[in-house]
């Protein structure tokens, strides 16, 4: 078979790599839900390592290929597109956890989803693009630090474990990867009065990352400059200040401030 361009396929071919992602996976928990199989490197792995696989694979090529597999007999395989799949369903109220090589094209909706699921996974061990992953785990201030690295921390400690080279995929991108441990915190990093508002003044104060936060949360949001200056005074935030320095508790303050 040919790699599918359109479905981002990079196969992970280093058996060593694999390996260790599923030890690191296997911590978690033993019921696993492994996003794009691919031709079952990871899938092998976590099998051997004691982990009761269910594989999502978008490819009907592939999905046959993994079914073919002797050494994956105890392993549930599904033809489903990781985007549409009904994770709460297959969570079931239960606990679950995700690894996976995920296609550099899904990964950032996808591993946003499933942090901000209200019945999500409690870890997720995942290969990711190493820029995404640098903004999966940024701290205030840094260049990587956006609205991404709140939505994944609000719920989740994230970790970059170790980058993966080119060498260790077929074919070999042209960027390097990185796999990122992921925990869902037993209660949120901040709990804001509304949730909804929390994330639309996230999104706003890097939605004109050049301005400052009171130009950007009026452009963004629509409001009068006289209303965000004073709910940044009730927050305790200077007016000169930007979103990119703003931690999570920082935001919580400004959104209930904000109303």
């Amino acid at each position: 078979m040919h790699p599918r361009r359109r479905l981002g396929q990079n196969f992970l071919v280093d058996a060593g790599a694999a390996q260790r992602i599923a030890a690191l996976a296997r911590e978690g928990g033993a019921r696993m839900l492994e996003i794009g199989a691919g031709t079952g490197t990871l899938t092998a792995a976590l099998v051997a390592a004691g982990a009761h696989v269910t594989a999502l694979e978008i490819d009907e090529l592939l999905v046959s290929i993994l079914g073919a597999r002797s050494d994956l007999g105890a392993t549930t395989i599904v033809h489903a597109d990781a985007l549409t799949f009904d994770y709460a369903a297959y969570g079931n109220d239960e606990a679950w956890h995700v690894a996976g090589n995920l296609p550099y094209n899904i990964a950032t909706p996808l591993v946003t989803r499933l942090a901000e699921m209200e019945r999500g996974p409690q870890t997720l061990v995942v290969m990711v693009q190493s820029d995404v992953a640098d903004r999966f785990v940024a701290q205030p201030g840094t260049a990587a630090y956006g609205s991404l690295s709140i939505a994944i921390q609000y719920g989740m400690e994230a970790r970059r474990i170790f980058t993966l080279q080119p060498c260790a995929f077929f074919p070999q991108p042209k960027v390097e990867s990185a796999v990122v441990a992921m925990t869902r915190l037993a209660t949120p990093a901040v709990t804001p009065k509304d949730l909804t508002r929390f994330r639309e003044v996230v999104r706003a104060a890097f939605a004109y990352r050049r301005k400052t936060l009171v130009n950007s949360l009026v452009l963004a949001l629509g409001l009068p400059r006289a209303r965000v200056e004073r709910a940044l005074a009730d927050a305790g935030i200077p007016l000169e200040k930007r979103g990119e320095r703003l931690g999570l508790a920082e935001f919580a303050k400004l959104a209930d401030a904000l109303g």
